[in-house]
């Protein structure tokens, strides 16, 4: 015992003082690039790692044998330091809006007009016309009744702050009536009657969960009601015996009876979806058109672009929500604003949205063009066969982001199959497409990997990350093998 004791010390004692550390001519080249405080941490790690060690297995990191080897672990833990956590992946999951992976891509103008105000002053808040002061809506309102008819709009940075903004300003301390069958619960534990409650308003529940007539609402409209509110039911469909009221007839009935009609329209699409095989989406314009007063929306799931939370409608309303105060504590910044403003810009040419949304695209790309690419990047997938079967095969993607949840588009994936005997299972395979140059992540399920390929942005590009694996998957069979 007295032995194992000493061996341990000595080991201890191996390890080197910081001082002699930082005067290693490489680490003084990282300390002139990071920065003495920052490098010194490391070091501080490395050393804490060590002693980590020698107490565990009774044994020394190879730096520790070797000091001409700390720079070189020095510069791999700076390399994974400054590796930022939102780099990025390729979506082969299936779902293509994934929440967990960003929800929508932007397009090409977003993405060019972001960088533009992230470098430069801009009027986010100035008039350029008058000289004075403005309002940072104010562009995107006209460019929303520009595409709507609606006549204003209010943005905010997520369609849940929309919602919660848009009954805090309208039907604070009164009663909101909802149908029953429309008291979802999205993701994050986002419930519409915990939403009102926070809002301040009373929810009034009315009709059955399958079945909601236009007598029910009018049977339950009292002294103290603000509004009647529509939720479309974007992540879950029911159907079989079903009544559902119109908007059009409760609009009607709103206005005789002197109260607001408004609606959480979730996904937010503003073109037919029926030419992308996906089912017709109902759309901001028809509702308004139909009587609907205010109507909020996602900026980031069918309308494919950023992150945000739009309410357009009858201008003394949208007013109210401008002037709350919750309103500045939700309000978009300028890049979002940016972002926002230039994907609207491409529903002025709507037939051309397939090519310049990253979301249409994916959408209608054509099934032949996946099968002929699922068949090269099969052929090329020869390094990976000593332990996988490797296939083309039938898939099927959802649009995803309670978007169209009844719908899901063919598709092709490349599946992988561990053969009998593998030493890699399918997980440890998917661990290593995760942690390739540029991430591949796909799905486990019926005992395969699926990569969906419609969810592609650069097919040269997975080409090349599925050959980098298949050599690393290929050097392993060899080793195993030897």
């Amino acid at each position: 015992m007295t032995k194992a004791i000493n061996s341990t010390q000595a080991l201890y004692r191996c390890l080197p003082a910081m001082d002699s550390l930082l005067l290693i001519p490489q680490v003084m080249s990282f300390i002139d690039q990071q920065g003495k405080p920052w490098v010194k941490s490391l070091l501080a790690q490395m050393l804490q790692d060590a002693r980590q060690q020698i107490a565990t297995s009774q044994s020394l990191p190879s730096w520790c044998l070797d000091l001409s080897h700390v720079a070189e672990e020095l510069a791999g833990r700076i390399v994974c330091a400054q590796r930022q956590s939102m780099s990025p992946v390729i979506n082969l999951t299936g779902t293509i809006l994934h929440t967990n992976l960003g929800r929508s891509q932007m397009c090409e103008a977003a993405i060019d007009a972001v960088t533009k105000v992230m470098r430069s002053p801009v009027p986010l808040e100035f008039d350029m016309g008058q000289g004075k002061r403005g309002h940072r809506d104010s562009a995107i309102s006209a460019l929303i009744h520009e595409l709507t008819g609606a006549d204003s709009c209010c943005i905010v940075n997520n369609n849940a702050a929309a919602v919660l903004l848009m009954l805090a300003a309208t039907s604070a301390g009164k009663e909101v009536i909802v149908s029953r069958g429309e008291l979802v619960e999205i993701g994050g534990a986002f419930r519409i009657p915990d939403i009102m409650a926070q809002a301040g308003c009373k929810l009034v529940e009315v009709g059955c969960t399958n079945r909601t007539h236009l007598k029910d609402y009018a049977a339950a409209i009292s002294e103290n009601t603000a509004a009647i509110m529509k939720v479309h039911t974007s992540n879950y469909h029911i159907s079989g015996f079903t009544k559902a009221t119109e908007e059009a007839e409760l609009a009607a009935l709103c206005k005789a009876r002197g109260i607001a009609l408004i609606s959480d329209l979730g996904s937010g699409a503003l073109t037919d979806l029926s030419r992308f095989g996906l089912s017709k989406e109902p759309m901001p314009q028809q509702m308004l058109s139909d009587g609907v007063n205010l109507v909020s929306f996602s900026g980031d799931k069918l309308l494919g672009g950023p992150q945000a939370g739009l309410v357009v409608g009858d201008g003394e309303l949208i007013a109210k929500l401008q002037a709350h105060p919750l309103k500045r504590a939700l309000r978009c910044d300028k890049m979002t604003l940016a972002a926002l403003e230039a994907t609207l810009m491409q529903y002025r040419n709507p037939q051309a949205l397939d090519t310049q949304l990253p979301i249409f695209r994916k959408l209608s790309r054509p099934q032949a063009e996946l099968e002929q690419l699922a068949h090269q990047l099969v052929a090329a997938c020869t390094p990976f066969y000593p332990l996988f079967e490797v296939r083309s095969q039938a898939s099927q993607t959802q649009v995803g982001s309670g978007s169209q949840p009844d719908v899901l588009l063919d598709s092709v994936s490349v599946c992988f199959i561990a053969k009998p005997g593998s030493q890699l299972s399918l997980q440890q395979l998917d661990s290593h497409f995760k942690a390739a140059e540029i991430p591949i992540i796909g799905r486990i399920t019926a005992n395969q990997l699926w990569l969906d390929l419609r969810g592609s942005d650069n097919d040269q590009q997975l080409a090349r990350v599925l050959t980098q694996v298949g050599k690393t998957i290929a050097a392993m069979s060899l080793g195993g093998s030897q």
